[in-house]
């Protein structure tokens, strides 16, 4: 997942003579220019909503922000980098869903400063595996890469959202979801958003890792043209559907983007609840 893993796939493309028609390549640009524009205009929405609703400026929605930064500068430049700290942030997201619902007593115990933390963690740890081809690669580089930056953290969130999804069932067969000290709805809305930002992130990288691996691993001339060049188009789809998911999956960003497309003020957009929240979900200090 390095910078240069595809630079030989690329090439091996584009050498000689390339696999692909004048109109193919029309066809790649006008799909790039097209979900940039989505992207970096979907993504400005999304931080605008956090201008201009404070009440979404919580603990659980910072991890949001920085998501949506990442989007835009997965699309602008810096692909790997944005693209590690995006699954960093994702890991953090499941980690924050299992403490909040699986493991309130420690949840509520976590601050502003606990959050802080985890969010510098993931941008310090794509900062770093980014910036390793730099001093000198070894061998073992991409292996350990997408082991760090892919396995480890899809296991942490399947663990964290099995166990979330078994205590949504355990307490709505015991019929005690009113009895809890949370806004249980908009819980629900955010774990399954989140759930569905990680299927979909995961669709869009999976081809790009395995086109690292063969290239890293195996005869880079070896990789079908189609795809190494559709492997890197589906890793940069995902800068453009996450405000998608935010507006089909979250009622509180639903209201809030369709308010603001509408230019309502924030006095007749209702996104507040009326339940006692958990931590995750108090309003972060100006």
């Amino acid at each position: 997942m390095a910078s240069g893993l595809l630079n030989s796939s690329d090439e091996s493309v584009y050498t000689e003579k390339s696999a692909f028609t004048q109109t193919e390549h029309n066809i790649v640009a006008a799909y790039l220019i097209t979900a940039g524009v989505i992207s970096l205009s979907s993504n400005i929405v999304v931080l605008l909503m956090f201008v201009k609703f404070r009440e979404l400026r919580t603990a659980t929605n910072a991890i949001i922000i920085n998501l949506a930064f990442t989007d835009i500068g997965i699309y602008a430049a810096l692909n790997i980098f944005f693209g590690m700290a995006s699954i960093g942030l994702l890991t953090v997201v499941a980690i924050d869903r299992y403490l909040t619902i699986c493991r309130p007593d420690i949840g509520r115990k976590l601050t502003t400063l606990s959050y802080t933390l985890l969010i510098m963690a993931a941008w310090l740890n794509a900062v770093f595996w980014s910036t390793m081809p730099i001093v000198g690669s070894f061998v073992s580089y991409t292996m350990t890469v997408i082991m760090v930056n892919f396995i480890i953290p899809l296991s942490v969130m399947f663990y964290c959202y099995y166990n979330v999804s078994a205590t949504v069932k355990r307490y709505k067969e015991s019929n005690c979801l009113d009895s809890l000290n949370v806004d249980w709805s908009d819980q629900m809305d955010v774990t399954k958003m989140s759930i569905i930002m990680i299927v979909m992130f995961l669709a869009a990288w999976s081809p790009y890792s395995i086109v690292c691996l063969w290239a890293s691993f195996g005869d880079p001339k070896k990789i079908p043209a189609p795809m190494a060049i559709i492997a890197p188009l589906f890793a940069k789809s995902s800068t453009f559907y996450n405000p998608c998911i935010y507006v089909i999956a979250n009622k509180k960003f639903r209201r809030a983007i369709i308010g603001m497309l509408r230019c309502q003020t924030r006095q007749r957009v209702n996104i507040s609840s009326q339940l006692q929240m958990t931590t995750s979900s108090v309003p972060l200090n100006p």
